[in-house]
């Protein structure tokens, strides 16, 4: 391995704030650095400061061995720095080509000669997508295939990934994994942002730990453990991040879901909430679980099925009739189906309830609405600037509070949350667990959908486990394990796990 860059004694204010205090990092050729700390750590300024888009208010850049002085990115690229933004920087109305070889593109658009260099450019990545076809028109994965044959047309020895694989499926995550792995063997050197621990120790040879700022430590992956790391993040172990289960008190059947079936997505479904209760719902990325909240919710329509609210039948025609029931749905793409990203915290936090905050002509109240969202958000701990601030301002983890705040301020009997932490940092997990586990504590009947499987074991009473759009069986908390819950998603035999599915099996109508 060789030193391909080094930052010494980094700092950056902006204003009064000071987001980088003295930190020193360095990529080495050939290897995966992880950059980890909770959101607000410093870690996407250090890696501007690297890819020339963020000039510090002191310290050294090293390229190479030599002393550089980025004012704007242009340099960094030319020096063979490449950063992947979490929000692509693609043009969606130009072709897959255009976007690779935009940079050096002459007068006239991607011809014949540009676009057999971008297929095989994209080919080498182990990826067939067609360089004449409109990235507007391709999927996030493939979106994000066409970034990493971008930065490679350029020579490229330092790749920044900014948290690469905050939307794709478990699937195309592993194939990006895959990338990674070959670029390694090019002996590129790999920065890596992400919030997901699991993949994390998978995939690289060193961590880095940042904390308000500054340095806390590098450590080499083999010598750490995920607590470890999560000890230098935030002072306290994994156990530690979830809620006590014991104060809780179990109710009345809330929510009874009988024989629900959509297409091939969701077959033969049942299962049942009660007040106070936390049930997960666990399986691999398209065995049918987003569908089923769906359905419940009134997105999507049902081919057959009965869905009971504190025992009585009640047909959803639409989200707006659920909501008026009592449901809500925290989803698993909030900035496009949770929040109103341009739109003011106080209107986002209120929307689901609006007749709290207008008076008997229908006016708007803005003095109550915004005494209302002031005092939700600070039962939140959110921290903004202004109930007036957009909630784009609001980091990734804050954002998600104002989805709960949403649903909190609706009051309703019945939460769906749809993989809840997705794209926030540990600290940010532990306080969306907190208040997970006060709605049931106030007696709402709790349904979490999450990818990640100490997250369910964590924070639920039981985990129900779905695979190919059916319910393959049932997890107590003395079965939970990992290889407990994939055995079930990924076998259709109801004998699995000591038949654990089949008094599930049973319970949905389905023959052993």
């Amino acid at each position: 391995m060789s030193e391909l860059a080094r930052l010494t004694a980094i700092t950056k204010s902006f204003g009064g704030v000071h987001a980088l205090k003295g930190v020193d990092f360095d990529v080495q050729s050939g290897e995966v650095h992880a950059l980890l700390g909770e959101n607000g750590a410093g870690k996407s300024t250090l890696m501007r400061v690297l890819g020339g888009e963020t000039h510090p208010s002191s310290g050294e850049v090293w390229i190479a061995g030599q002393l550089v002085d980025f004012r704007d990115p242009r340099l960094a690229r030319s020096l063979g720095i490449a950063v992947i933004h979490q929000e692509l920087a693609l043009a969606p109305d130009l072709s897959v080509a255009e976007n690779i070889f935009l940079g050096e593109l002459p007068g006239v658009f991607a011809g014949p000669g540009l676009k057999k260099r971008a297929g095989e450019l994209i080919r080498s990545l182990g990826f067939d997508i067609d360089p004449a076809q409109r990235v507007g028109n391709l999927a996030v994965a493939h979106q994000q295939v066409v970034e990493i044959a971008k930065a490679l047309s350029r020579e490229v020895k330092i790749i920044i990934f900014d948290e690469p694989t905050a939307v794709l499926s478990a699937q195309d995550a592993e194939r990006l994994h895959k990338v990674i792995a070959a670029l390694r063997a090019r002996n590129v050197g790999i920065v890596y942002i992400s919030h997901r621990l699991e993949e994390v120790f998978r995939i690289s040879d060193r961590m880095t730990v940042m904390k308000d700022g500054q340095l806390v430590g590098t450590v080499a992956t083999g010598d750490v453990t995920i607590d470890d790391v999560i000890r230098m993040m935030v002072g306290r172990p994994l156990a530690a991040l979830f809620p006590e289960k014991g104060a809780r008190r179990i109710g009345e059947e809330l929510l009874g879901v009988s024989g629900l079936n959509a297409g091939r997505k969701v077959r033969n479904v049942s299962l049942s909430v009660k007040a106070g209760e936390i049930v997960g719902l666990g399986g691999l990325v398209g065995s049918g679980r987003t569908e089923v909240a769906r359905l419940i919710f009134g997105a999507d329509r049902l081919d057959s099925g009965t869905v009971k609210l504190r025992g009585k039948p009640v047909h959803f025609r639409s989200p707006r009739d659920a909501v008026a029931a009592g449901i809500g749905l925290v989803p698993e793409d909030r900035k496009h189906q949770g929040v109103i990203l341009d739109k003011p915290i106080r209107v986002n936090a209120t929307m689901a309830r609006l007749s709290s905050v207008v008076n008997v002509l229908g006016f708007l109240r803005q003095g109550l609405e915004r005494r209302v969202v002031t005092e939700l958000g600070r039962s939140l701990r959110l921290k903004a600037s202004s109930v007036d601030a957009p909630v784009s301002s609001l980091s990734g983890g804050n954002q998600q509070k104002i989805v709960l705040a949403k649903w909190f301020h609706a009051d309703g009997d019945i939460i769906i949350l749809d993989e809840p932490t997705r794209g926030v940092d540990v600290g940010a997990k532990t306080e969306i667990y907190s208040l997970v586990n006060r709605l049931a504590e106030s007696g709402k009947a709790v349904l979490v959908i999450s990818s990640e499987h100490q997250e369910l074991f964590g924070l639920c009473d039981r985990v129900l486990v779905m695979g190919e759009g059916e319910i393959r069986g049932e997890l107590s908390p003395d079965r939970y394990s990992e290889e407990n819950l994939l055995s079930l998603a990924m076998t259709r035999s109801s004998q699995t796990t000591d038949g654990l599915a089949g008094g599930l099996a049973t319970q949905s109508g389905e023959k052993e």
